[in-house]
């Protein structure tokens, strides 16, 4: 799979010793499958360095997901279990790790999330409100590296294809696509295509999907998405 981090530098040695404690899934590399996602974390930092953005490419190996070797834990959308996580992370004590995993992947608590965090801590929203409000959220996506062992699955890639147009010129005609054929409106289709299986594989510049015409990406992404009921 194909990954992204949002920066003010190329990273090409990764130090989790100089990762901020307190974060999503506490102390580690953040990455995102989503390219655009890392695109705007790039052009926040540089706001106050002042330097250019910079999105670092790098190639995770998936097998990751089945090495007994790696304790790896996996939220699949915003629920009771992924806030605990969060709270659990950011609170913790700044010198050590909250949790035992070597790999975390989930959804992303933003500004917006992180102020109705504190408001649910401090007991102004009940926890149900709270998990109703992330429905709403944009898509979004990160993978945290936690451990030393966890970096071996995380390859540099030193001289990137950009496919981010190509992805754009195929995602736009087809979203218009699965908005009209399923009378969903443009929040969930947007939600449904970036975090289906095809687009992961249209972001991984390895499997040329990128090169392929929309309308058959689009056939692959109907079957997904039927597949798993999403849509009829």
């Amino acid at each position: 799979m194909r990954v992204y981090h949002g920066s003010d530098t190329p990273v090409s040695v990764i130090d989790l010793q100089k990762c901020k404690p307190n974060r999503d899934f506490g102390r580690g590399f953040y990455v995102t499958k989503l390219r655009t996602q890392a695109e705007n974390m790039a052009k926040r930092v540089t706001k106050y360095s002042k330097k250019t953005p910079v999105v670092t490419e790098y190639e995770f190996d998936e097998y990751a997901y089945q090495d007994d070797d790696l304790k790896v834990l996996r939220f699949d959308a915003y629920n009771e279990a992924w806030l605990d996580f969060v709270v659990l992370n950011r609170n913790a004590d700044k010198r050590r790790q909250a949790h035992e995993y070597d790999i975390v992947e989930g959804n992303v608590a933003d500004d917006k999330i992180t102020r109705n965090i504190t408001k649910y801590l401090k007991g102004k929203i009940s926890k149900q409100d709270f998990l109703e409000m992330l429905k709403y959220n944009e898509p979004n996506h990160q993978i945290c590296f936690c451990t030393i062992n966890s970096l071996q699955m995380l390859d540099f890639i030193e001289n990137p294809t950009d496919i981010s147009y190509e992805i754009s010129e195929i995602g736009e005609p087809l979203l218009e696509k699965l908005i009209l054929d399923n009378q969903i409106d443009e929040i969930k289709a947007t939600d449904l295509f970036y975090n289906s299986e095809t687009f992961t594989r249209l972001a991984d510049v390895s499997t040329g999907f990128y090169l392929k015409p929309w309308q058959e990406i689009y056939e692959i992404l109907k079957k997904e998405l039927r597949t798993k009921s999403y849509i009829k």
